[in-house]
């Protein structure tokens, strides 16, 4: 075992935090409509559920400023990044300039898209579940899209992306 394993309870949250960026997630902005206008959520806590039905989640931490929003939203879409896109990645992040001067379409449900995202997932919430302190939202996936390209990473606190073959 190298020198710099180490041990630690889960009492260490920085142990454990640190412990969970050695896992490698996507990135996705998860966009819905408000009374406000477009609003979106940078997350890495993306999963597939289901194939039958298609089923995805994700997870906001009820600490966000915009957790109510996502929480009671019913029609929302979950945008895949590619591993030239994390600009937008910040764009939604706490402080990112959001929606403003950004071009983007809205679907068939006012849910503000964006058409350059390597996959997207139009959900309709089918299920919420206590998370502790995140909120675990389940959305049946009504539509989906997807174009070529590599996914945007994350991983200790770093952007990177996929390469094939290793």
């Amino acid at each position: 075992m190298p020198d710099t394993y180490c041990t630690a309870d889960t009492t260490d949250s920085r142990a454990f935090r640190d412990a969970l960026g050695r896992f490698a997630t996507g990135i996705t902005v998860v966009t819905i409509p408000t009374r406000d206008g477009p609003m979106g959520f940078t997350a890495n806590s993306f999963a597939s559920v289901s194939l039958d039905p298609p089923l995805v989640l994700w997870s906001p931490a009820r600490s966000a400023a915009r957790f109510p929003f996502y929480a009671a939203a019913r029609h929302y879409a979950i945008h895949v990044l590619g591993a030239e896109q994390s600009d937008l990645s910040g764009r939604f992040v706490r402080g990112g300039a959001g929606f403003d001067g950004l071009a983007h379409e809205t679907d068939a449900k006012g849910v503000p898209v964006l058409p350059q995202a390597l996959a997207r997932f139009d959900c309709l919430q089918v299920a919420t579940h206590d998370g502790g302190d995140h909120l675990i939202i389940v959305g049946r996936v009504l539509r989906v899209s997807a174009r070529p390209g590599q996914p945007l990473l994350f991983s200790q606190g770093e952007y990177g992306r996929f390469v094939p073959g290793l």
